[in-house]
């Protein structure tokens, strides 16, 4: 048996519809603002009365005030000028990571009447980290025995930054024995791999000390270090040898 509604059911549900289409009708249009990352407090994002079609009295006599999603308040109102101001330094690999987009939402609420506005500040990446390797020291213990063309993993460099300002390439310091090659992995990423060039002998040279350099791809280039010390192991590859072939003992 279906329950028809009555009088309160329709009363109540054209209530719900009618506070719906008025918190949607207050929701105005989309405002959107891009910044690099790291400006000054007092920096100025946009003029905000000017973007939402309001007079400067009305921040005032309407109490304008900005509401951010990211828990911090990054920005404030210039009630003066109208304008968007950074509030707090803005770091945005602390706070997107190495998203490829960083988006942070703002609320603008302006009573009497009520209207909500939605902004978003767009955050940019900027150059503001060196690639940098785990350790600064790498050490390695090669036989002189070992073929060439064997290859030894060597650690990564990390770049926080995102984009053309990311870890881009690695460099090496010019050695006979050794040269770089770089690994594509999972993802795409490449890793560093040192590679023996030709044979070592002990007996010539017992330790190589390398310089591995990592580059971003920004503008200037940052770049990070890591000391690789190769310390060769000797094998038993020489014989024993006199001076002399023959020696004369003279004996009474």
């Amino acid at each position: 048996m279906t329950k028809r509604m009555g009088y309160r059911d329709w009363g109540w549900l054209a209530l719900w519809w009618h506070h719906f289409f008025l918190l949607w009708s207050t929701i105005d249009g989309q405002t959107r603002y891009t910044i690099p990352e790291e400006l000054k407090q007092g920096s100025v994002v946009g003029n905000l009365a000017k973007d939402l079609g309001l007079g400067l009295s009305e921040i005032f006599d309407r109490k304008l005030r900005v509401a951010s999603e990211a828990g911090k308040q990054y920005f404030s109102v210039d009630a003066g000028k109208g304008e968007l101001v950074v509030n707090e330094r803005i770091d945005r690999e602390t706070l997107c990571g190495q998203s490829a987009s960083c988006v942070l939402p703002l609320q603008v609420v302006i009573e009497n009447p009520l209207q909500l506005y939605r902004v978003e500040v767009e955050i940019q990446d900027m150059n503001d980290n060196s690639p940098s390797f785990p350790s600064k020291q790498h050490t390695l213990e090669i036989a002189e025995s070992t073929a060439a063309g064997v290859r030894f993993p060597l650690e990564s460099a990390q770049d926080p930054d995102v984009g053309s300002n990311s870890l881009k390439s690695y460099t090496l310091s010019k050695d006979e024995c050794f040269t770089l090659k770089l690994k594509e992995i999972t993802g795409g990423r490449k890793v560093p791999e040192l590679v023996l060039a030709k044979p070592l002998d002990r007996e010539k040279k017992v330790v190589h000390q390398l310089l591995l350099t990592a580059l971003d791809g920004g503008n200037p280039i940052r770049s990070g270090t890591a000391q690789i010390t190769i310390t060769v192991l000797d094998n038993n590859d020489n014989i024993p040898v006199f001076e002399k072939t023959v020696y004369k003992c003279l004996c009474k």
